[in-house]
């Protein structure tokens, strides 16, 4: 089968979840015999030129790990590059007539409609409700609503992350998605070596954020909460701005009266690594999530988090069975952040008990060749 997918910014890369989406999946579906290409912005990385790839800037198409990535034109602008991006890699694809096309993400869906009037199969992820983000100017949300309308109404089929956003589609358009959420690998965690002499971090001596610093994230929440709170710990934020400099300036602010608070910036690679494998315990404070990898990576390490109540974050760390595997608070309560955090570093016990089978319970729900299996019969219509 002859696949293309659009949204992504580029591969391989962690600029994003959706990034590791596609990667996971390309890279998979290759493996398997699949002809697979993927359609990259070209440009930089978003949370810096100094993090860019050997190719992000090439105009000659490349194999990654089985996959063939094409770079196509992009306006590098605020909201300009998944419109500009999606639109020429429909185009290249159309040409190209795969089997069929998946796109990633709301704003790139826009094209969409594109290549089901020339007869090509789509299919449609939806990472979260973008439109609802607060980086978004009244124009850009208005475009990726259309997005997501466009997928709505023309993608053959429609895969969604969380059974929020599938209620969502079910209420809002009338329309059957199929829920397939992310996957994630098991993982070994490592010694502190380089965070030990970068930032002088020791084996459970901080607590973590590891994401986009934007505000749909509530990182203010978590530096407001933790400066209430009188602890020996630190608070390590790992992260870069995506379109949002503005807010990344308010949190460098924020975080620089007090000393116990480190900003990393885009992290990845052994230092990822190593910041996911000896915090004291990962928060994720988000008002809006689709599914979010930083999650699934962070239990996957044996972290205990402890995350906001949206079902998107609360969905992952109920099990099955109901049993809650991590803590949350209200969404954006300052108050019941602070007061969950002070449990959590006042009961090691507790932490550890939810550190001790975070790994085995996420690797175990969570399984990248059952997400690759599904998707694959979505695309040749055979999950009916």
């Amino acid at each position: 089968m002859r696949i293309a997918f659009i949204g992504h910014k580029r591969i391989p890369s962690r600029e994003g979840g959706v990034e590791i989406v596609v990667g996971e999946l390309a890279t998979r579906m290759a493996a398997l015999g699949e002809q697979v290409v993927a359609y990259s912005r070209r440009g930089h990385n978003v949370a810096g030129s100094e993090f860019d790839n050997d190719s992000s800037a090439s105009d000659v198409p490349y194999w990654y790990e089985g996959v063939r990535v094409v770079s196509v034109p992009t306006l590098e602008a605020k909201g300009l590059a998944a419109l500009s991006s999606s639109f020429f890699a429909t185009l290249k694809a159309i040409m190209a007539r795969p089997d069929v096309i998946h796109y990633h993400a709301e704003g790139p869906c826009v094209p969409l409609r594109l290549a089901h009037w020339a007869g090509i199969r789509t299919v449609a992820t939806i990472h979260g409700l973008d439109w609802q983000r607060a980086k978004w100017g009244r124009f850009a949300s208005m475009y990726l609503k259309f997005g997501e309308r466009t997928a709505a109404r023309c993608a053959d089929e429609v895969i969604v992350l969380s059974r929020g956003v599938q209620e969502y589609f079910q209420r809002t358009y009338g329309r059957s998605t199929r829920l397939i959420p992310n996957g994630i690998e098991p993982v070994e965690p490592v010694a502190a070596d380089l965070i030990a002499k970068k930032w002088g971090l020791a084996k459970g001596s901080y607590v973590l954020f590891l994401g986009r610093i934007v505000p749909e994230k509530g990182v203010h929440y978590l530096i407001d909460a933790f400066k209430r709170l009188d602890t020996g710990k630190r608070l390590v934020i790992a992260g870069g701005a995506s379109d949002s400099a503005e807010y990344y300036e308010s949190v460098r602010k924020a975080a620089g009266s007090d000393p116990r608070i480190v900003l990393a910036g885009f992290t990845q690679g052994a230092e990822l690594a190593e910041l996911y494998s000896n915090a004291y315990a990962y928060v994720l404070p988000s008002d809006l999530e689709g599914m979010p990898m930083s999650l699934l990576e962070a239990l996957s390490y044996g972290n205990c988090c402890l995350t906001s109540d949206i079902p998107e974050c609360a969905d992952v760390l109920k099990g099955e069975n109901g049993v809650m595997h991590g803590v949350t608070f209200r969404q954006g309560d300052v108050d019941d952040l602070a007061a969950r955090l002070r449990e959590l570093l006042d009961h090691p016990d507790t932490v550890a008990a939810f550190g001790k089978d975070a790994a085995a319970y996420v690797t175990g729900r969570y399984n990248w060749d059952k997400v690759v299996q599904a998707t694959l019969k979505l695309y040749r219509g055979a999950d009916k």
